[in-house]
């Protein structure tokens, strides 16, 4: 099991981890700030830095799947290509100092936590998602027409309210009783440990956005800074997708 840190601290830049075990796929530590993709979210990059200052460059970051291709509790680190020589030296047990790209995650989490002031928008079910450092956008399932310029203002308006952000969980039985708190019609929430875990923009009293999530997000919509519509398009009958970017 990976001790996933960045589900209660998305601002950690770095931890001092144990290699765990060595594949061809990547390699697992004991506990890691590396965010893997999932939920529409590309995975980390970074460094796993030995200590005798040597560095390798991690390219990606992806949940370990067992025999059946399931996501187990292992997070993958994914080496970037042309280290064998250095990888070759790794063994179980070592200790590594892990390091996230700051500058892509943080443009991860602004652009995550823009996707869910989307919603609020446009109170639609998802049915597709892409969370890249350079764009995201969402599948919407409706028929109705969106606007670029009204949608873009929405999200100027309350990315300048400076709404907090806050993580919380609620149990699998009160999920179970609001199911419409799932905004994505092809991503369910993990499950297992008998909590969910939940994103909550505003406050109880005014909230603009609450539904589960296991992404990293900024601690307050401010922070996103500004994000434009940059494109709308049917992508068919029954779906409208809208593309974010960041504002020349």
């Amino acid at each position: 099991m990976t001790d996933d840190l960045f589900r209660s601290d998305a601002y950690l830049r770095e931890c001092e981890a144990r290699i765990v075990r060595i594949h061809e796929a990547g390699i697992v530590l004991d506990r890691t700030v590396f965010y893997p993709l999932g939920g529409g979210q590309a995975g980390d990059s970074g460094r796993l830095a030995l200590p005798d200052g040597r560095e390798i460059a991690i390219a990606d970051t992806r949940k370990a799947k067992d025999a059946e291709g399931r996501p187990t509790d292992e997070i993958l680190h994914v080496p970037a290509p042309e280290q064998a020589p250095l990888l070759s030296a790794l063994k179980p047990g070592n200790t590594v100092t892990a390091r996230i790209d700051w500058e892509r995650r943080h443009k991860l989490m602004r652009f995550h936590t823009a996707t869910h002031l989307l919603c609020h928008l446009v109170p639609q079910p998802v049915n597709g998602c892409s969370i890249t450092p350079d764009y995201a956008r969402l599948d919407f399932h409706m028929t109705e027409p969106l606007d670029k310029e009204a949608l873009t203002a929405g999200l100027i308006r309350l990315v300048e309210a400076g709404h907090p952000l806050v993580v919380g969980a609620i149990t699998d039985a009160e999920l179970d009783a609001n199911p419409a708190l799932v905004k994505s019609m092809s991503v369910q929430p993990p499950r297992g440990t008998g909590t969910v875990r939940t994103i909550r923009i505003g406050s109880e009293a005014e909230s603009i956005d609450f539904q589960p999530c296991g992404g990293t997000h900024v601690a307050n919509t401010r922070e996103i800074g500004t994000v434009v519509v940059t494109k709308i398009e049917k992508k068919s009958a029954n779906s409208r997708r809208v593309v974010l970017g960041w504002a020349m």
